[in-house]
Parts: C-alpha cells; sequence; structure tokens
C-alpha cells in the first residue's frame, strides 16, 4: 500500500522543517561522536560532562554540578555513585550542612583530565568546522538554550 503525501493538508508540520528534529538528530550524532572517542576514557558521555565539571572545579556541591549541567539531583545523583565506584571521584557530606554532598576528584579522576585533552580536538575534526564556525553555534545555541529555559 502506497502512503499519500500530507504536505498540502499540514504545512508547518513536516518534519524537516522542524527545529526540534534538527537539534535532536545534530544531539544524537554528536553523542555517537563522544561515545567512539569516550570508550578509551571508559566515560559515558554525561559522565564525561561530570568530569569537565570537576576538572573546571574541584570539590562542589551535587546541586552545583546539576545546576551546572541542567540535571536534577535524580539523574545526577547515579551518574556520580557510578563515578565514585569507578574511583574517580569521593562523594562526602558537608562537615557545616550534612543535607549537602560535596563532589571532589580522587587522584585517578584527576590523571584521566592528561587522557581527555584530545577530546575537544577530535570533536572539532568530526564537525569539520572551523572554530569561528563551532563558537557561532555554540553562542547560537545558547541564546537559544536561555530563550527556552525562560518558557519552562
Amino acid at each position: 500500500m502506497k502512503s499519500k503525501s500530507l504536505k498540502s493538508q499540514a504545512p508547518g508540520l513536516l518534519l524537516d522543517d522542524q527545529l526540534c528534529f534538527a537539534l535532536y538528530s545534530t544531539g544524537l550524532a554528536m553523542t555517537k561522536v563522544y561515545r567512539k572517542l569516550l570508550r578509551e576514557l571508559e566515560l559515558t558521555y554525561p559522565q564525561y560532562l561530570v568530569m569537565l565539571v570537576l576538572w573546571e572545579r574541584d570539590e562542589l556541591t551535587v546541586s552545583e554540578i546539576g545546576e551546572r549541567l541542567f540535571l536534577d539531583s535524580a539523574t545526577l545523583t547515579p551518574l556520580l555513585k557510578r563515578l565514585e565506584a569507578a574511583g574517580l571521584l569521593q562523594r562526602a557530606r558537608a562537615i557545616d550542612d550534612e543535607r549537602q554532598v560535596i563532589v571532589s576528584l580522587s587522584a585517578a579522576g584527576r590523571a584521566l583530565q592528561a587522557k581527555a585533552r584530545a577530546v575537544p580536538e577530535s570533536v572539532m575534526c568530526a564537525a569539520q568546522c572551523s572554530p569561528e564556525e563551532a563558537a557561532i553555534t555554540k553562542k547560537s545555541l545558547e541564546k537559544l538554550r536561555k530563550r527556552l529555559m525562560k518558557n519552562t
């Protein structure tokens, strides 16, 4: 049975016209690139993001990491537990407020940073774009994210 084209009946509902699909499918492609690169580091993409945050600034609370990554603690806690089990970080209750959990890098977590140095350049090679084009795209996406966050 041949499917009918509904283009004339539903303008604006074409998959290829959707911004959300362009973002979604690009995200999938980017994640595939990272999955291949991060296999050597034995990290998933979300774990890599957590490590990036901690390499930037060590000894953060779970909520600070969550704010940085736009993740809630229910999503972040299992990630942190797996990274702790892998020996890359430690979690400890804050002395002054036991409700807060402080996350800090272990020696192995700090050492992993050196192995990860090649990842950003490899991603740029896979994307085949100039640093200028990447910066413009990144800035546009950040602007879009900020606008969307106002409506959530």
